[in-house]
Parts: C-alpha cells; structure tokens; sequence
C-alpha cells in the first residue's frame, strides 16, 4: 500500500491530538488535586482563626475581670490607707492630748520666766503691791498658752487644765504645793514664738514690770518636765 502524503498530515494530527488530551488529562487530574489541598489548607485556616477568635474573646472577658478586680483592689488599699491615715491622725491627737493634760512625760526646746519680788519698796507703800501674786503668774501662763506651749510647770511642778493658783500672803499654792519667790515659769514649745509673744511691747513683760516684779525670760534648749501629779505634796 503506497503512502500518501495526505496520511502522514492525519497521522500527525491525531498525534498531536492525542498528545493534547493525555496532557490536558493529567492537567486536569493535578488541578484537582490543588484544588483538593486548597480546601484543606482553608478548613485548617478556618478553624485556626475560629480558635484565635474565641480565644480573644476569653482574653477580652478576663481582661475585663482583672479590671474589676484591680478597681477592688484599689479601693480597698484607699479605704486601709484612709484608715490608717485615720489612725495616725488619731494617735496624734491622742498624744498631744496627754501632753496637754499633763499625763505623759515630756521634753523638748522652750522658755523659763522667772518672776522675782521688787528688790526696792518704798515705806509709804503697800509691801504686797510689790510681791509676785497668783494672777501675775496667770497672766503669764495665759500668755505662754496663747504662744502654743505645751507643757508648762511652776517651779519645776506640771500643771495641767485641773491645776490651781492661789496667793496665801507671799506664799503661792500650786495644786496644793506652796511656792515661794522666785518662781519660774517653763513652758515647752517654740522658744522664738514664745520670746516674741512675752517681749511685745506693752504685753506681760512690760506690764509686771510697771506691777514692780523683777522678769528675766530664758531661752532652753531643752526641757524635761515629768507628768502631772494630782495634789503633788499630798496624798492623790
């Protein structure tokens, strides 16, 4: 049989053909299995962000609970420091309250005036007129009290609130105790404020010395004063 050219062109047409479809078969096959991997990978990616998702959503909830519990955290640490400050204050007040009363010992910077008899008195006069009295050494005190002294004794005995000063002729009795001139008058407390308050011109000082008695006024760098006694010199 001869072979005509037109049945070489068939042939390779159907061989072309052929290669053409057992290509696009396998093609067609390895798209599927892309395809196939594509699907997973997403239903991974999809699962994988449900997971993230839900796990921010926990993170958000607990962050929300750890807010709430900071906000009682904070409040309670403001109403133990409220509390404590509180009691600061409280003790404070406590302590200055027994200095006042005279009930604890005490010690500290202040001043002592010392009030003396007039060393001169003219015969024509009134010798009294010229000895320290009881409301010379009020008048002291009131004023060391005013200057915000706080602690203050006669002659070396605390006073207190319950304390009295009674003039018996040249005798002065302190809560029971007599005293006799001089007398000095201590207080605790601001040395400056006091020495400024005392040596005004025309307050205490200035007025007792008009009154005749003899006023020196010490500054201290520190005094001890021990606790008030009730009756001191006598039974309590």
């Amino acid at each position: 049989m001869k072979v005509k050219g037109k049945h070489v062109i068939y042939s390779l047409v159907l061989l072309v053909v052929g290669f053409m479809l057992a290509y696009s078969y396998q093609f067609t096959l390895k798209d599927k299995n892309l395809g196939s991997i594509t699907e997973n990978e997403w239903q991974k990616r999809t699962s994988l962000r449900d997971e993230i998702l839900l796990t921010q959503n926990n993170n958000a909830s607990l962050l929300n609970e750890l807010k709430e519990l900071q906000e009682e955290v904070r409040n309670i640490e403001y109403e133990q420091a409220e509390n404590e400050q509180k009691a600061r204050e409280f003790v404070t007040e406590l302590e200055k309250l027994r200095v006042v009363t005279g009930s604890v010992k005490v010690k500290g910077p202040g001043v002592t005036v010392s009030l003396r008899d007039a060393a001169y008195i003219a015969e024509q006069d009134n010798p009294n007129n010229y000895l320290v009295h009881e409301h010379h050494i009020q008048k002291v005190v009131y004023e060391l009290l005013i200057a915000g002294a706080e602690a203050i004794s006669i002659n070396g005995q605390r006073i207190s609130q319950q304390s009295y000063i009674l003039c018996i002729g040249p005798v002065v009795e302190v809560d029971g105790v007599q005293n006799f001139a001089p007398f000095e008058i201590s207080a605790i407390g601001d040395p400056e404020l006091m020495l400024s308050s005392l040596n005004l011109k025309g307050n205490v000082k200035d007025q007792l010395v008009e009154s005749g008695i003899e006023v020196t006024i010490e500054k201290n760098n520190e005094l001890i004063m021990e606790p008030f006694l009730i009756g001191k010199g006598r039974e309590a």
